[in-house]
């Protein structure tokens, strides 16, 4: 198990406890604690195979918040805490609070080059509107719900390491 300061931190901010337990079902699949009967029958009839040498993928953090203010809050205390968020998916629509177009807008007055995925089934602004007010087209993706899991764990892995890329070299 690696250390919790090497996983890569993500907050999802959704008022919809069945998307936080999505994202971690796709975020951090059970790993295989070694190799089961069949590799070992397999390795005993065949050999070593090079090519069953996986490599090891990053592991996430994921942390959850149910409204925006609470998303900012756990922004803010990740950043005085000095371990920040590399990504945060953030829904569009969470009543009754703040929708993802404000919470987007706190967040980028405290953390203005934090990757942000917005994630809706309904199509609130245009993508036009949303870059017109926040720029930034590096740092902010869109996400259709229903989403497809493998859409989100490459988007997790692509936009936490261009910024663990960042840091390294900064």
């Amino acid at each position: 198990m690696s250390n919790p300061t090497d996983k890569r931190r993500i907050l999802v901010i959704d008022d919809s406890e069945a998307i936080h337990t999505d994202f971690r079902r796709i975020l951090n699949p059970e790993q295989r604690r070694g190799r089961d009967d069949l590799d070992l029958l397999e390795e005993a009839l065949f050999g070593p195979t090079p090519s069953r040498t996986h490599d090891v993928e990053p592991e996430f953090e994921v942390d959850s918040a149910f409204q925006g203010q609470e998303g900012l809050s756990k922004v803010r205390e990740a950043l005085e805490a000095g371990r920040p968020y590399t990504l945060v998916f953030l829904d569009y629509r969470m009543p009754p609070g703040w929708n993802g177009a404000e919470t987007l807008r706190r967040l980028r007055a405290v953390a203005p080059t934090l990757n942000v995925v917005l994630c809706s089934a309904y199509s609130d602004y245009s993508w036009t509107e949303i870059f017109q007010e926040f720029g930034e087209q590096h740092t902010l993706r869109e996400l259709r719900k229903p989403f497809n899991g493998q859409e989100v764990r490459q988007l997790a892995l692509t936009l936490t390491a261009s910024k663990e890329t960042a840091a390294k070299s900064g």
